[in-house]
């Protein structure tokens, strides 16, 4: 059978969804459901840099206003007598305040690097900056704990292509936009049309291969997807959307511990505050109506959301009423299964500072390994070679 270039482009396409391994190409059965009350990770990632300084703000602190003269935030909404959190996430401040939220500050990692790929690749793969990683933390956790997973959804992103952070050595995630288009997609007569052909080329064998598998998994989600429909209005933005489909599964019976969002872009150089306060706005209101939505359905104290961006920006701003690329920052923890709430440590030191930028405290390795630990009940030396204890939040 020949396939035409864009036939061959289209099946390619289709079989990046999943990017599986061999061990998982094969038709899967459906009773891997999580077992009740199982600990659910969703992890929104802020795309490009979020400028932590005036996300969670030191509204007593005289050199954060002497050196953002002009985009310092004035009017946060008070956590404490000394910190602020950004007007436009006025929602988390709700949180704060009802001991669902925790603010962990000045995370980071030795000798920092200031490229938004590198830094990300290295956030994703929990490699130190001067270690080269294929793998990602949580794939390498489905590595460790999926090695008799049946169906391979252990973990989902939201997006069209799988990052880094979801990829194993063995396992991988599962990677769609939407789960009634992956599936109209999957079922066009020429995709099925193809899922039992075979190929002599290893390559192209695979890929069919592989594409069958896709179209069993993205059946799977679908019917899971709209298995129970939610009665919560969410906002029409992209992320809201994305919050709408992971709330729609997490109260489905699908087998997912795991689920990755990104927002963004948050690379500030210009104009910081209106750029940020937008994408601010659209966070608010969709975890807003994502959280309201797990309390609804009972399922809040199961699910803890967890935010981090792969660096912060620098501690003065620039001449474009903007900042330039930093180091270390604040990552948020929202759940109703918290140890601790609130301000977990201090904030940033602005008197002591590397050449203009923040010098962390808070290594996030520590952080991933007490997620791993406390909440995915998963040995996270094996998955990350840490060995320098964990948090005790959760």
């Amino acid at each position: 059978m020949l396939i035409k270039r864009r036939e061959f482009l289209k099946i390619s396409s289709l079989a990046t969804a999943s990017l599986m391994m061999p061990n998982f190409l094969k038709a899967m059965t459906l009773d891997e459901a999580l077992v009740p009350n199982q600990k659910i990770l969703v992890v929104l990632q802020f795309t490009g840099g979020n400028d932590g300084l005036n996300t969670i703000i030191p509204t007593k602190n005289d050199i954060y206003f002497r050196e953002r003269n002009s985009i310092a935030i004035k009017d946060s909404l008070p956590l404490n007598d000394e910190t602020g959190i950004n007007p436009a996430l006025s929602y988390f401040k709700e949180l704060f305040d009802n001991g669902e939220l925790s603010v962990m500050n000045n995370v980071g990692y030795p000798d920092p690097d200031k490229s938004h790929f590198r830094s990300m690749d290295i956030w994703h793969s929990a490699s130190r900056s001067d270690e080269f990683l294929e793998t990602g933390w949580l794939g390498r956790f489905l590595d460790e704990e999926c090695y008799r997973c049946e169906h391979p959804t252990q973990a989902l992103e939201v997006d069209d292509m799988l990052s880094l952070a979801l990829k194993g050595e063995n396992n991988k995630a599962f990677a769609f936009k939407d789960p009634k288009r992956l599936y109209q997609t999957s079922q066009e007569k020429y995709f099925k049309s193809l899922y039992d052909h075979h190929h002599d080329d290893e390559t192209v064998s695979y890929l069919y291969q592989t594409l069958g598998s896709t179209i069993n998994n993205a059946d799977y989600i679908f019917e899971k997807s709209k298995s129970k429909k939610t009665e919560q209005t969410y906002p029409n933005s992209q992320l809201g959307k994305d919050f709408k489909t992971v709330a729609s599964l997490i109260k489905s019976d699908i087998n997912t511990q795991v689920y990755y969002l990104s927002v963004g872009s948050f690379d500030t150089h210009v104009n910081q505050n209106d750029r940020q306060k937008k994408l601010f706005s659209d966070i608010n209101e969709a975890v807003k109506a994502f959280v309201t939505d797990l309390k609804n359905n009972g399922v809040f104290e199961n699910v803890l959301l967890m935010t981090f961006s792969e660096f912060g920006r620098r501690v003065a701003q620039n001449a474009s009423n903007g900042t330039d690329h930093g180091t270390a920052n604040q990552m948020f923890f929202i759940s109703g299964g918290l140890k601790k709430k609130g301000l977990l440590n201090a904030l940033p030191d602005l008197q002591k500072l590397n050449e203009g930028d923040l010098i962390y405290t808070e290594d996030f390795r520590k952080v991933y390994a007490t997620i791993l630990k406390n909440w995915l009940k998963a040995d996270f030396s094996k998955v990350l070679g840490w060995k320098n204890g964990v948090y005790d939040f959760i």
